[in-house]
Parts: C-alpha cells; sequence; structure tokens
C-alpha cells in the first residue's frame, strides 16, 4: 500500500505518495495511471460496494469536503458517540452499585467482586475476534444494534440477582455480547473518515464514555436513593432502568446507521443521506486517502486464511503490547474508587458525586494528548506523556504515608492520577493505520482490543483483600507497571522507524520502470508493501 507521508525521505518514483495524510482532492494517487488500473482492477474483483462511485479523476473543492465532512460529523461520529453511551452505561454502573452495598446484600467478598470483574473482561476478550467475523459478515450495520439490544436485557435482568452465581453469569453475558462493539463501531467509522480525521473522531468517542460517568454518578446519587421502593435495594432500580435506557438506544441505533456512503437509501431513510456528488466525495476522499478500504466488500466474511494472516501481522505487536500495560493503573483503581471513599468515611451518595471531578479532568486530557498527536504528526513521544504523569501519582499513592488514610488528600491524588492523560484513541486509530488493509483492520482493531482486556483481567487481581485497606504491595505494582510504560513506548518509536528505513533502502533500490511494475503486480500486501509507511 502506498507510503504515508509522515517519513519525509524523498522517493524518486511515480505517484504512489502519501494515501494517508491527503488534505484536498487535488492530492490523488490514482492520478498515476499503474496505481488506477491496479486499484480499479481490485475493487472490482472484490465487489467493493462503493466502487461505482470511484473515480480517479474526480474533482471536488475543500469548501465543498469541509461542509461535507461537518454532515459526516452529525450522520457518524455523533451517532456513534450516542451508541457508546449504551455500552459506557451498561459496563460502568457496577462500580456504582457496589456503592449501595451490592456486596453485602449478595453476601460477596472483595475478591468475589475481583472474579466477576475477571469473567466480565475475560468473556469480552473471547468475544473481540468471533464479533468481528460475524460483523463483517452481516454488516456493522445490523450486528452493532443487535448487540447493545441483547446487552441492554441481559443488564435489566440484574435487578433479579440473589446468588454470587447469578453475578457471574450476567458478567459473564454481558462481556460475551458487548465484546468487539467498539472494534466494530471503529470500523464502521473507518468507511466514511480518513485516517487523520479518525482519531480527533474518537477522541469524542471516549470523552463521551466520561461524559457518561458524570452523568450516571448524578443519576446513581438519585436513584440509588429509591431503595426500599417497592421492596427493591437501590441497586436494583439502578440496573433496571439504567438498562431499560440503553435498550432504548440500541433499537435507535438500527435507525442510526447505515451500511455504507452510498447504501444510505431504505424505508427508514426514504431521501438517503447524501446527493449523487456528496457520495462520489466522500467515496474518493477516503479511497485516495486509503486506498485499501476499498479492498473488501463489506458483506464479505473473513476466511480462517485472513484472520491466520491478521494475527501473524507482527508489525502491529508493538501497539498490542501497548495495549496490555497502558490501563492497567487505571482499570485497577477505578472499580475500588466508591469503595474506598467510603472507607475513608464519605456516605453512599457523596462518594458518587466525588467520581465526577476526575472524569472532567480525563476529557480535558483526552482531547488534548489527541489534537497533539495529529498536529505534531507524532505518537510514541506524545503517549509517553500519560506513563510519566501517572509513575509520579502512583509514587505518592504508594510510598506518601497519607496516602489512604487521610481522606481528602487521598481524593485529590486518586482523581489527578485517574485523569491521567487517556492514549487509547491513539492507540485504536495507530491499529487502524497501520494496518493497512480492510482484511486486517478488522481482526487487528480486535486483536488490539482483545490485549487490552489482559491488561483489564490482569487489573483486577493487583488489589487483593490481605492487601486492604492501604493496598501497599498492589500500588507498588502498579507503580511500576506504569513506569515501565516509558522504555516500552521508546522501543516502539526506534521499531518503526527501523521497519520503515529497511524498507525505504529496498523502494530506492529500484528503477522507476520496477517500481511501477511492483506496485501492479507485487504480491505484498497491507503493511508488507514496500511503498508504505508505519505511522509512528
Amino acid at each position: 500500500m502506498p507510503r504515508n507521508i509522515e517519513e519525509k525521505e524523498p522517493i524518486n518514483t511515480i505517484e504512489v505518495i502519501s494515501y494517508t495524510e491527503s488534505e484536498t482532492s487535488d492530492d490523488n494517487p490514482f492520478l498515476d495511471s499503474h496505481n488506477a488500473e491496479y486499484y480499479t482492477k481490485l475493487y472490482e474483483d472484490c465487489k467493493y460496494e462503493c466502487r461505482a462511485a470511484f473515480d480517479p479523476e474526480f474533482t471536488w473543492s475543500a469548501k465543498e469536503e469541509k461542509k461535507l465532512l461537518r454532515k459526516l460529523d452529525w450522520r457518524v461520529a455523533i451517532p456513534a458517540c450516542i451508541m457508546f453511551v449504551a455500552l459506557q452505561v451498561d459496563r460502568g454502573n457496577l462500580a456504582q452499585a457496589v456503592a449501595d452495598n451490592l456486596l453485602a446484600d449478595m453476601e460477596m467478598s472483595t475478591n468475589d467482586y475481583n472474579i466477576g470483574n475477571q469473567i466480565f473482561y475475560a468473556s469480552f476478550l473471547i468475544a473481540e475476534v468471533p464479533s468481528q467475523l460475524i460483523s463483517k459478515k452481516l454488516g456493522p450495520d445490523r450486528f452493532v444494534p443487535f448487540q447493545m439490544v441483547a446487552w441492554s436485557v441481559v443488564s435489566m435482568c440484574q435487578a433479579a440477582m440473589t446468588t454470587k452465581a447469578g453475578f457471574y453469569v450476567t458478567r459473564c453475558l454481558i462481556g460475551l455480547l458487548e465484546g468487539g462493539f467498539i472494534a466494530d463501531l471503529v470500523l464502521w467509522l473507518s468507511y466514511f473518515y480518513k485516517s487523520k480525521e479518525l482519531p480527533i473522531r474518537l477522541s469524542w468517542f471516549w470523552t463521551t464514555l466520561s461524559l457518561v460517568q458524570i452523568v450516571t454518578a448524578l443519576l446513581a446519587f438519585a436513584i440509588l436513593r429509591m431503595r426500599g421502593l417497592a421492596g427493591l435495594a437501590g441497586w436494583r432500580w439502578l440496573f433496571l432502568l439504567e438498562g431499560l435506557f440503553t435498550l432504548l438506544i440500541g433499537v435507535l441505533a438500527f435507525y442510526l446507521m447505515v451500511p455504507s456512503a452510498v447504501q444510505t437509501k431504505n424505508w427508514m431513510h426514504p431521501k438517503g443521506w447524501f446527493t449523487e456528488r456528496e457520495e462520489k466525495i466522500v467515496v474518493n476522499r477516503v479511497l485516495r486517502d486509503d486506498p485499501s478500504k476499498g479492498d473488501m466488500n463489506n458483506r464479505q466474511p473473513l476466511s480462517p486464511r485472513k484472520i491466520f494472516d491478521a494475527l501473524c501481522d507482527y508489525d502491529l505487536w508493538p501497539i498490542y503490547a501497548i495495549g496490555i500495560l497502558a490501563y492497567i493503573p487505571a482499570a485497577t483503581i477505578t472499580p475500588y474508587l466508591t469503595l474506598n471513599l467510603k472507607n475513608l468515611g464519605f456516605s453512599t451518595f457523596n462518594v458518587q458525586l466525588l467520581t465526577i471531578p476526575y472524569n472532567v479532568i480525563h476529557i480535558v486530557f483526552l482531547l488534548i494528548i489527541t489534537w497533539m498527536t495529529e498536529k505534531l504528526n507524532e505518537r510514541t513521544l506524545v503517549s509517553l506523556i500519560a506513563p510519566i504523569y501517572s509513575t509520579v501519582l502512583l509514587g505518592f499513592i504508594r510510598w506518601w504515608p497519607g496516602s489512604m488514610v487521610q481522606a481528602w488528600p487521598t481524593f485529590v491524588i486518586t482523581t489527578l492520577l485517574l485523569g491521567t492523560p487517556y492514549i487509547h484513541a491513539i492507540c485504536v486509530s495507530w491499529v487502524s493505520r497501520n494496518s493497512n488493509s480492510i482484511k486486517n483492520r478488522a481482526v487487528c482493531s480486535a486483536l488490539y482490543n482483545m490485549f487490552v482486556q489482559l491488561g483489564s483481567i490482569a487489573s483486577n487481581q493487583i488489589y487483593r483483600a490481605n492487601d486492604a485497606p492501604l493496598y501497599h504491595r498492589g500500588n507498588q505494582n502498579l507503580f511500576w507497571i506504569s513506569f515501565s510504560m516509558i522504555p516500552l513506548l521508546l522501543l516502539v518509536k526506534v521499531y518503526y522507524l527501523h521497519r520503515n528505513r529497511s524498507k525505504e533502502a529496498a523502494w530506492n533500490a529500484m528503477t522507476e520502470e520496477q517500481r511501477a511494475t511492483y506496485v501492479v503486480n507485487t504480491k505484498h500486501q497491507g503493511n508488507k508493501r514496500l511503498d508504505f509507511r508505519f505511522a509512528h
């Protein structure tokens, strides 16, 4: 696949440039006849659903593209955020329910709570790739709404839990049904946005997470006061009402999603989303940014061979390694935040309100750090901000004598820690960009999330009952995990620089005729092509 403009070394070649960083319709790799011939045949052979709109010579103005991008945000990005609300409500309300004596009512210990969370993340992990396979066959526009409706029903059923076994079963089912949702939705977003536009939209995606936590904290403050109404505990009302809310969003999702830019007309959208010209702009701007986005039909299932090839794509393993370690500190502390604050003397209702400040900080840092990566065209070094920040704060939590003892200072330090700059949006778009293939992108996005869930599973065994209430051993482990991210990110930077230089050397060794022949006839696919450069 064509090279990424991020590497500034000169390439004396045909127009095989900048498929991932183009800004206007003038930046068109298909103006080279070899590229146009190769990709026209590829799109036809794979029955790419938008191939009729593909036009190597089609032009449009920057003003038209800017106006269309606003329409895409309203039609695609914001609906994706609305759907993400349902995910976060149903997977995040357990921590709020715990503040209302769920553990005591269910006769469970904190270790049982840890096991339930592990079951959830393990189930989430197991479902990632199968979910992607189903979604690729049926289409995200069908499968994502089905997932949402199904997990909402199970979430509502949590209101009827009476035993530890019931807790474990519902945790498992919700994990299985939610697994793959994020990767499915990111794949759908990639149909409409260029690679440089995706990280910002994904930052909106995870900003929604924090906004939901703020709103649900306020709702929980009110709903938990319903304890005793109709003989039900407050946490039972919480699961019931919030599950009903997400069920409504799941039903709405059938209306919000469409298969592709050229498949927006149906009985729910009789006029469609776009004019014929707008359809061509959407399709051609995305393909000129990344021609690999047309190498597979959106209803085409992945074969076992394609899955195996994606699993063996070692060039994405460095980002998977980041996914394992990066979020363990926050994933460990977040489920215990309400419990720890309650142990420090804050009331059941006040602890819900005290979860709001860290979410506000989280939003601000997330938007800033994601914007910085695209503005500076730098991922690894900008991402270093996160582990440096969290390592310092974890040092205070572990070795400052007042931590976990003095209420307000502990609250402040913990709040700042949980507001650590969140690099998940950066990494998700990074995997998508560096896979350079729809065939790999679908599976590799799921694989990245699987490694994130592995980290989450590990995080739920770091705080143990025999280490309570100060969790010195657990916090020391978190300190070193956070610190290890610093050399890891530097090594990832070195690895991708090395890979790009190796490709550059091989490419420069060719004559112009050999390069033209390579573009059309090479058996290299995705990120293994010599004319592709890795983002780092």
